[in-house]
């Protein structure tokens, strides 16, 4: 038994005592634990590939800041990597994939990725449960079908991610066979993240702002679904950062709980979402501001969730430049403000 399931029961849509909170990328750069830990290494994938450390920058901000769940400390690229494309992470410039998938041809030298490729992540998640000894639940996740393809045919970040859009008119066929595969790759993790301990999942899809309506339900959409599908043993929260269009969709999607980016309006979304948990969605700038003007939008937020089932969050991952006091002080005021 959890010593604090908030966040679980929460997702299931029960009252609870007050607000849970987290904040996604909170096991990462704001932290000077985390980076003596990732400075003493040879790069950031060989901490993602190393269980011990893996677990112990994971516990590191449920220490620290006082969270109300940990989130294994991964990545998303493990999935095109454990399929056949292997990836760099280019030090204050991102992921970069050496080979892209251009034509049909290099989806033939792909594989479904077989879960078990991808022990460490596991490990890291059994070594966390462990450690953590059942003070808050521990979240694993995934990217999102679209936005891993994209990283695949573009081979890093981009503007406008127009080879990878490009792909969704000229190669229709091609496209779907990529992300076909894909799904199969990520329902195998995630299955296994589940097996090695993970409470909730979340599925993250970054670039979900960048297809048209039409498009996202098409080519983005339905592959999450696949997923929540697949999937029914854990609650699971879809992140699809800049896709308010596509909340009504999600109503009928097999996810608990649907994360908000900064820009999604929490009123609306408890209209279109009745069924729902909602996640979010503070704006990751606020934290740049004093301690009366965090506490101040903090109130707003919750206020704008008011009584529905609600998880406290960014609208999207802690900046990196962020003040760890500052962060606290917004955990710490959601837990005082929502407990009344």
């Amino acid at each position: 038994m959890l010593k604090n399931d908030l966040i679980l029961r929460a997702a299931r849509g029960e009252k609870t005592e007050r607000t849970p909170v987290w904040l996604m990328r909170q096991a990462g750069r704001i932290l000077p634990e985390y980076r003596a830990v990732r400075n003493s290494l040879s790069g950031f994938k060989e901490l993602v590939e190393t269980p011990e450390l893996a677990a112990e920058v994971t516990i590191q901000p449920v220490d620290l800041l006082g969270v109300d769940a940990a989130i294994i400390f991964s990545d998303i690229l493990v999935i095109p990597e454990a399929m056949g494309l292997t990836y760099e992470m280019v030090e204050k410039k991102g992921p970069h994939f050496p080979n892209t998938v251009k034509e049909a041809s290099d989806i033939d030298a792909l594989k479904v990725a077989d879960p078990a490729d991808l022990g460490y992540v596991y490990e890291a998640i059994k070594i966390t449960k462990k450690e953590l000894d059942s003070s808050v639940p521990l979240i694993g996740f995934a990217g999102a079908p679209w936005t891993i393809f994209s990283y695949m045919i573009e081979g890093g970040g981009s503007k406008t991610f127009s080879q990878a859009r490009r792909l969704l008119y000229s190669e229709p066929a091609m496209a779907d066979r990529l992300l076909d595969m894909i799904t199969e790759s990520t329902i195998g993790y995630l299955k296994q993240q589940v097996q090695a301990g993970a409470d909730m999942l979340q599925i993250f899809d970054s670039w979900a702002g960048v297809l048209p309506a039409e498009h996202y339900s098409r080519y983005s959409l339905k592959y999450i679904s696949k997923i929540c599908d697949a999937i029914t043993e854990v609650p699971i929260t879809v992140f699809a950062k800049g896709a308010w269009w596509a909340l009504e969709e999600m109503k009928d999607m097999n996810c608990r709980t649907v994360g908000l980016d900064w820009n999604m309006d929490p009123k609306e979304a408890r209209e279109i979402l009745p069924n729902k948990t909602l996640q979010g969605n503070l704006d990751p700038c606020a934290l740049y501001g004093s301690n009366e003007l965090i506490k101040e939008e903090t109130k707003k937020m919750l206020a704008a969730f008011g009584d529905h089932p609600h998880i406290a969050n960014l609208g999207h991952g802690v900046y990196p430049d962020t003040d760890p006091e500052k962060v606290k002080y917004f955990i710490q005021s959601v837990k005082e403000l929502s407990a009344h």
